[in-house]
């Protein structure tokens, strides 16, 4: 029995140095967070607590350009216009404008807007993220829409460009009819 008893004696002291073991790292876990954020602080490592440290470095603050926005239409039952006329921007900085359209015909139309630049040159510099122009837009009978355009204008642009004019002219994209198997009008494309 003796035996027994040296054996609970010796599990109990186990238990204790592990329970003992378990609330040291536990806490030592806990004492790491505050500790962290001193030594980035320090080492300026990883220091997302200083909203004043984040800066966007490919913005050039020393330029400003001057973007002006045109909408036309080709042939199309469609009012399309830019909500603002102009925005002056940084290089490199990311921007966001809008454009209206609204389908003034009583049956859907389909158009696809297309994009040009002036000076010529800028279209090489002018980065679109978003844009309505990327793909066919289908308006229904007297539907109304507001149109993002995100953009970036390059760090590259040439010092002399000063103003670039962003113009786009909506087209309306015919629906074709397909010969069927019977050599009548199949679906629209």
């Amino acid at each position: 029995m003796r035996h027994g008893a040296a054996v609970s004696a010796e599990n109990r002291r186990l238990l204790t140095r592990l329970a003992v073991a378990a609330v040291v790292m536990f806490g030592f876990g806990f004492l790491l967070v505050p500790f962290y954020k001193t030594i980035c602080e320090v080492t300026g490592i990883n220091n997302l607590l200083k909203a004043d440290t984040v800066v966007n470095t490919q913005v050039d603050l020393s330029r400003t350009v001057l973007v002006q926005f045109d909408a036309n239409t080709h042939d199309l039952p469609w009012q399309f216009r830019p909500l603002q006329t102009e925005v002056r921007v940084h290089p490199g900085e990311l921007v966001t404008i809008a454009y209206e359209v609204s389908n003034t015909r009583n049956e859907p139309v389909t158009g696809q807007a297309v994009p040009s630049y002036g000076p010529v040159v800028a279209g090489q510099f002018f980065r679109k993220l978003e844009c309505f122009c990327f793909a066919r837009q289908t308006l229904g009978a007297g539907e109304r829409r507001t149109m993002p355009v995100a953009f970036v204008v390059d760090p590259g642009l040439p010092a002399d460009v000063t103003v670039i004019t962003l113009s786009y002219t909506f087209f309306e994209i015919a629906a074709r009819r397909i010969a069927g198997p019977e050599g009548g009008a199949g679906g629209a494309t």
